[in-house]
């Protein structure tokens, strides 16, 4: 048992038999009446995120959670397939549980959370960066560069993401996977 004192961003905690991890909390302590931690709480499973206050000093249950590192493998009908990075022991898991799967490509490394207590995979993280090669984009027009105009262009792994006019077919692009938008060119 924890309370909130023991708050902390990243910090998993069960609540009506969900559970949720910290994105922000904030101790309130008004003029008149009792403290208050006002939280952001994103659930595991949904990865829906809502508000919520706890009075200072309530006690709560800490979940654990393990992050384990896996290489994504493939894709078919059964889901993803991942084999961790140690034990090579292979895995699949449905595709609502990965934040960005149309960054995935083969050989990627990722971290999937795994409820520690049941085993269970909660959720699976790519880096917050990945590099991938543009397949197919328009020709920018030259002297066109009066705004920060975007265009569509598609990766390797099939998604389509905004880009400057300069990008070109076959270069190297990082892409930012919690914003699913372009970051800066490769070098």
């Amino acid at each position: 048992m924890a309370t909130t004192a023991d708050f902390r961003n990243g910090l998993c905690l069960e609540l009506n038999n969900e559970l949720y991890t910290i994105v922000e909390f904030q101790h309130v302590k008004p003029g008149k009446g009792g403290a208050f931690v006002r939280t952001r709480l994103k659930n595991l499973k949904t990865g829906k995120v809502l508000q919520h206050t706890f009075n200072a000093g309530h006690k709560i249950n800490v979940a654990r959670v393990e992050r384990r590192p896996y290489q994504y493998l493939y894709q078919d009908d059964l889901g993803y397939h991942f084999m961790h990075s140690a034990t090579f022991e292979q895995i699949s898991i449905e595709e609502h549980l990965i934040n960005a799967p149309e960054f995935l490509k083969e050989g990627q490394e990722v971290e999937i959370v795994y409820h520690a207590d049941t085993e269970t995979p909660l959720n699976c993280e790519l880096p917050p960066f990945v590099e991938l090669e543009i397949t197919y984009t328009e020709p920018g027009v030259r002297g066109d560069t009066a705004t920060n105009t975007l265009k569509a262009a598609t990766t390797e792994t099939g998604a389509v993401v905004n880009v400057p006019l300069f990008i070109d077919t076959g270069e190297r692009i990082k892409i930012d996977t919690r914003t699913k938008s372009y970051a800066e060119r490769v070098k």
